[in-house]
């Protein structure tokens, strides 16, 4: 019996098997198992008809040399990450307590990574968990476990995808609420209805891993906010491209991009954490009521709102914050014959100055 040459081997995965295309002789596969996932030995290709043929190269092109239905092999490429999973995903939920109902409109995003790639790889779709499916749990979770705040709702979405298959090794939750808030008139509160308040959008970011914590980020995004004084920017740097003047009042306008971790989960009022931030930034843009608080610089007033809140609340490890500056120049009236002294400005939406920093504690020192 001749020596079977490699170049006529084609692996019969329903065989378990190595086919000798000229004998018909089976040879055992001691890598089937590692075939039939995701790996495979350099120069085996797979054909459209589902079988493995050695190729004698990293790569090969079936199919008349136009690689269409073939499993390109290259033992230098490697995924870094992978992920798939359910964007948008709206839902308003109503918690009833008799006359007295409470509201949470979000929009969720859920991102799993399973742990084969062989749904990349080979087209093997049997571990994928459909999208439409994820979108059903999402609500199916708001209706048992509910929507009290955000953060838990996302740790429950996380959870219930790790705990109910074992292939998934991580999910990712974005959750964003819509900023509805009850009617309110003399301190008496509305039974059922809400009036919408884009006085900034909380949100959060949840991951975790298989085997691991919970890691949680809450966010404030979309906060406008404007002063018409206490604010300046002087002594910069000034070379032959500046144009930039110098100037010790002018407005201030932003839209707040705020976003923390915390380093402990552990009974977390979530909510109470969020407010306080966001009260935390209204104090540090605008200052005392009377009189404002000046501000030298877009960093500078970042910088003392992350202090701040640190300062504040022990549960948050890192701090990252973006300020756009949003412009807002003197409209020139002189050849109308007028002076128009920083009454009518103009709006510019771009271009814009863009500031941003993250804070983090430091590690305690280890004497």
């Amino acid at each position: 019996m001749r020596d079977i040459n490699k170049d006529d081997l084609c692996f019969m995965p329903n065989l378990g098997g190595f086919q000798d295309i000229n004998l018909g002789n089976i040879k055992t596969c001691p890598q089937m198992n590692i075939m039939n996932e995701e790996r495979a030995p350099s120069g085996y290709c797979l054909s459209t008809t589902g079988q493995w043929e050695f190729k004698g190269s990293k790569s090969c092109a079936l199919g008349g040399g136009n690689g269409k239905g073939c499993l390109v092999l290259n033992d230098e490429v490697e995924f870094v990450r992978t992920g798939y999973g359910k964007d948008m995903v709206k839902v308003l939920h109503i918690q009833r307590d008799g006359n007295y109902h409470s509201i949470k409109e979000v929009t969720t995003s859920v991102q799993l990574t399973l742990r084969s790639k062989k749904d990349y790889m080979h087209g093997d779709n049997s571990d994928i968990i459909p999208t439409d499916t994820i979108k059903n749990t999402v609500h199916v979770l708001a209706k048992f476990k509910g929507i009290k705040c955000i953060e838990n709702f996302a740790v429950n979405i996380c959870e219930h995808f790790l705990s109910s298959f074992n292939h998934v090794i991580r999910a990712h939750v974005y959750v964003e609420e819509v900023p509805w808030r009850r009617f309110e008139k003399n301190g008496v509160k509305h039974v059922h209805a809400f009036i919408h308040t884009p006085t900034g959008t909380h949100f959060c970011e949840v991951e975790q891993m298989r085997n691991g914590p919970p890691v949680i980020h809450s966010g404030i995004k979309d906060l406008k906010v404007l002063k018409t004084t206490q604010s300046g920017f002087e002594g910069f740097i000034k070379d032959q491209f500046t144009t930039l003047p110098e100037v010790k009042d002018r407005c201030f306008a932003t839209q707040v991009y705020c976003k923390w971790r915390y380093h402990q989960n552990k009974d977390v009022d979530f909510e109470a954490t969020w407010d306080t931030v966001r009260n935390i930034v209204l104090e540090k843009f605008a200052g005392p009521f009377d009189k404002g608080e000046y501000s030298p610089s877009v960093q500078k007033t970042l910088y003392d709102i992350q202090v701040l809140s640190l300062s504040q609340i022990p549960e948050i490890e890192d701090m990252e914050i973006s300020l756009p500056n949003i412009h807002y120049f003197n409209i020139d009236m002189s050849k109308m014959g007028l002076i128009n002294k920083e009454e009518v400005l103009l709006p510019l939406d771009n271009p814009y100055g863009k500031i941003t920093g993250t804070v983090k504690r430091k590690m305690a020192s280890r004497l």
